[in-house]
Order: structure tokens, then C-alpha cells, then sequence
């Protein structure tokens, strides 16, 4: 994946991934691996936790469609490099401050009927 096309886009949140067995089987152990890269980044990069998740439901049985997406999410890992969590340096002017964010889909999965949470925090502007 190192030469490839950069992708500006992530990949939809709202897209359903077929199960179905007319799809191509991959490379299980290449599969695992690219998606314990996209875990890791999600430490710094959060933005990719609900790709992420979603790719990493298919490892048992991983078809050409997740292999698709997972390589679509490693793509705009590529095309947005200088994107992360920066935490600024501290001035003493400057009050502590926390704010906190929340949203919620409930029973928004249709294929598991799953509801989807988020929140995000953020500290002195990072």
C-alpha cells in the first residue's frame, strides 16, 4: 500500500457489508494483519475507530468486500498523514478546561440491529 492512490474520504459509516459466499475469499492472515494496524492507529487517530470496528467484525471469515474497505480506510490513512491528536502546549493564562461531546444512533444497524454510540473529549483546545 505504499504507492498507492490517496483517498481524501473515509469510507461510509452507513454502508452494509455483505456476508453473503458469492464474494472471493482473501488472505485471512494478510486481512488480520491490516486490521491490527488500523487498531493501533486508533490511539491516535479516532477518527477510524467506527471503520475500523466494522472491518474487524469479518476476521474470521474475511471476503474481497472488507478486504476492499480496510485498504480504502489504509488509503486515507495515507492521503491525511498530518491529521492525529495534538495536545498544545500549556500557557499559564490559559484555564484547564474539558469539554465533552456525545451522539447516538439507536438500533441504527439494520443487519444486527446494534445501536452506535460516540463521544469525544476535549482538553485545552486539543
Amino acid at each position: 500500500m505504499q504507492n498507492c492512490n490517496l483517498v481524501m474520504i473515509r469510507a461510509e459509516g452507513n454502508v452494509k457489508q455483505d456476508d453473503s459466499t458469492t464474494q472471493k475469499s482473501v488472505d485471512a492472515t494478510l486481512f488480520r494483519q491490516m486490521v491490527g494496524c488500523l487498531r493501533f492507529v486508533c490511539h491516535s487517530r479516532p477518527k477510524l475507530a467506527y471503520s475500523a470496528g466494522v472491518i474487524s467484525r469479518h476476521m474470521a471469515n474475511p471476503n474481497q468486500a472488507q478486504m476492499t474497505a480496510a485498504k480504502k480506510t489504509m488509503r486515507y490513512l495515507k492521503g491525511n498523514l498530518s491529521y492525529g491528536i495534538l495536545f498544545p502546549n500549556q500557557r499559564k493564562e490559559d484555564k484547564l478546561q474539558l469539554v465533552g461531546y456525545s451522539d447516538s444512533d439507536w438500533c441504527g444497524d439494520k443487519e444486527d440491529m446494534r445501536s452506535t454510540s460516540g463521544y469525544t473529549f476535549f482538553i485545552s483546545s486539543a
